[in-house]
């Protein structure tokens, strides 16, 4: 990107690409940005039989439970930082953006993985200078909660 003033429609953009398709983990997990907006990220993941945790109730395997809302909670930090940063350049937002990293996650599972698909909404708690917190919750396709996460992310 130059360094011309960034537009918040082309960073969305950019934010929606590298999570869907630069990381290779997420290209694994086949991750889909079903919504990207400055109060909310929804996230869609389709079961795979490669995701299966418990082969005898074929349910969804915990660690894709938490890297899926890890992965959504930081994209929900990401849209506090271009939020914080409007009117910056490109170059300043994306050298910020790349220095988003998990401190700590918790996540309480609720119930076992079921579903042909699973969607994760995230909201922002709470976003500082150095520090955001984002609230996750996993849900399947009958719109049953999972699971829900608090991550804590560095953003500054």
């Amino acid at each position: 990107m130059s360094d011309k003033k960034a537009d918040f429609s082309n960073l969305l953009n950019v934010l929606r690409e590298v999570y869907e398709d630069k990381l290779p983990f997420n290209k694994h997990l086949g991750i889909q940005v079903v919504s990207l907006e400055a109060d909310g990220v929804c996230v869609r993941i389709n079961m795979k039989e490669d995701f299966i945790g418990n082969f005898a109730k074929g349910i969804l395997h915990g660690g894709v439970i938490s890297a899926v809302i890890d992965l959504t909670g930081g994209m929900m930090a990401s849209m506090g930082i271009l939020k914080k940063m409007e009117g910056r350049s490109s170059d300043e937002i994306i050298a910020r953006l790349t220095r988003v990293g998990t401190i700590d996650l918790r996540v309480d599972y609720l119930r076992g993985g079921r579903g042909k698909y699973f969607l994760t909404n995230a909201s922002i708690l709470r976003t500082g200078n150095k520090v955001a917190v984002t609230r996750t919750e996993f849900r399947n396709d009958k719109d049953l909660l999972i699971a829900a996460g608090t991550g804590t992310y560095m953003v500054g």
